[in-house]
């Protein structure tokens, strides 16, 4: 794993700490956790973007009611 050295401002470090506490982990690990999601953005956009091409096509049948949606 490699280390890297960020700067930020000690007020937003202590909140992000206090949330660290409360999730019961480390600034560190939940550091990593939104630098993995950053990362994966795009794969997961293109991924909902290659959903939404697929399901473009895909007719209801219609305009439904609610009493109609809601039915079982």
């Amino acid at each position: 794993m490699k280390n890297i050295t960020l700067s930020a401002d000690e007020d937003l470090i202590a909140r992000a700490r206090e949330q660290a506490r409360a999730r019961q982990t480390t600034l560190n690990q939940l550091f990593r956790q939104w630098l993995a999601e950053v990362a994966e953005q795009k794969e997961r956009s293109s991924k909902i973007g290659a959903l939404l091409d697929r399901l473009d096509g895909v007719d209801t049948g219609g305009n439904f009611s609610r009493e109609e949606m809601n039915a079982r």
